[in-house]
């Protein structure tokens, strides 16, 4: 399991993939496939190859048996496990690539910006760096803690009427990262700093997720034959005045769903002439699970939803781009499902374990992928045809 480019899956308590890891485990066992788990540790956001290398080196060290290896990467995750399985590719990594890819079976992309996303060439600025770092802290503050200080909410909205408010003051957002990071251990502070450091030291990974680059990256990292690729797509709720009164008067609620709107308007910018043609299987199949083919527009609050399809849709999503990962808010459930921002998308645990059902009988039914179709269902999620393949190359 490779997760995406904020990199907090490397915080300890802070479970990144806690959520999928239980229901994944629970789901493959009902099977009767022995199955172990593995998390790979990645650099936040270092370069496209240094992380596919950090992967290599992982299943090289962890896949020790005769048996086959199946990746499951989460945002930029999806392109660490296809640019490692690409065919002759060369990674900066003292691994044996070829003798470690030799294994892997499949790869599921879940929420991966395929064709880049508009917010990568926001993040590159000087002030979308403040803003990244700003949006990692408020995440890992909120799958930590469980929600949003309220004192700090208070005194943010005393000093801004927007949120643009706070995106053009960089003394604000210094404010505000005192305020978050002081709820936290010395220790554990330490730790956040430094993965934030890195956020703004090595911004290599962003430039490499822009629309333009990765049209270069699509002409050079081809599918391996004999691996099995399948997509998890996601598609949020439009931020409108109608749901930021549906999400009510909780200011924490209000804060973030504000924040989630800034950023689904960033995501929302691909140019006509960049969205990604989709072949017509995958048109169909996102038709049949949205109603409607997704729109330029249309995105998951991070990456376009276009922009994820890669190979055979295995479940199209109706959620953000970490309810995908179970950080949806239900807490009555035990472990308690955390939300990261509030987007309307009513996402919750019966969409999430129909989406890693699908995920799971796309592991375990081999080449015959077609078991896992069903009838679309509304809301949390949609199970869509997998006989959907990649566009012939011209």
């Amino acid at each position: 399991m490779i997760p995406g480019f904020l990199g907090f899956a490397n915080l300890g308590r802070i479970t990144y993939f806690g959520h999928v890891r239980r229901i994944l485990a629970a789901r493959l066992a009902a099977t009767g496939i022995d199955t172990r788990i593995h998390l790979v540790r990645t650099s936040a956001t270092a370069s496209l190859p240094r992380r596919a290398g950090q992967l290599a080196e992982a299943v090289a060290a962890t896949a020790r048996d005769d048996g086959p290896v199946h990746l499951i990467g989460h945002s930029s995750g999806g392109l660490d496990a296809r640019l490692f399985t690409a065919p002759g590719v060369m990674l900066p990594t003292s691994a044996d690539v070829e003798r470690a890819v030799a294994r892997v079976r499949s790869v599921v992309t879940i929420a991966t910006p395929h064709h880049g996303t508009p917010l990568a060439s926001f993040f590159t600025t000087l002030r979308g760096q403040q803003v990244l770092q700003l949006l990692s802290l408020l995440t890992i503050y909120m799958l930590h803690f469980g929600h949003v200080p309220l004192s700090g909410l208070l005194w943010m909205a005393s000093r801004m009427v927007r949120l643009a408010d706070l995106v053009a003051s960089s003394e604000l957002i210094n404010e505000v990262f005192g305020r978050l990071l002081g709820d936290f251990t010395a220790a554990r502070r330490r730790s956040v700093r430094a993965m934030l450091r890195d956020v703004v030291d090595d911004q290599a990974l962003m430039l490499q997720l822009t629309p333009e680059a990765m049209e270069l990256f699509n002409a050079a990292v081809l599918p391996r034959p004999n691996v099995r690729y399948g997509a998890v797509v996601a598609q949020a709720t439009p931020p409108s005045l109608g749901s930021t009164l549906a999400v009510g008067i909780d200011p924490a609620a209000q804060v973030t769903h504000a924040v989630y709107g800034m950023l689904y308007r960033l995501a929302a910018q691909t140019p006509r002439d960049r969205s990604p043609r989709l072949a017509a299987e995958v048109t169909r199949a996102l038709r049949h699970a949205y109603g409607t083919a997704p729109s330029t527009a249309a995105n998951d609050g991070i990456v376009p939803t276009r922009s994820q399809a890669w190979g055979p849709v295995i479940h199209a999503a109706v959620a953000d781009h970490l309810d995908v990962l179970g950080h949806f808010g239900d807490a009555a459930h035990d472990p308690p499902h955390v939300d990261w921002l509030v987007t309307g998308s009513r996402f919750d645990r019966p969409g999430f374990e129909a989406l890693w059902g699908d995920v799971t009988r796309f592991l375990a039914t081999g080449d015959d992928a077609s078991e896992a179709v069903s009838a679309a269902r509304p809301r949390g999620g949609a199970r869509v045809d997998p006989d959907c393949h990649f566009r012939e190359r011209t």
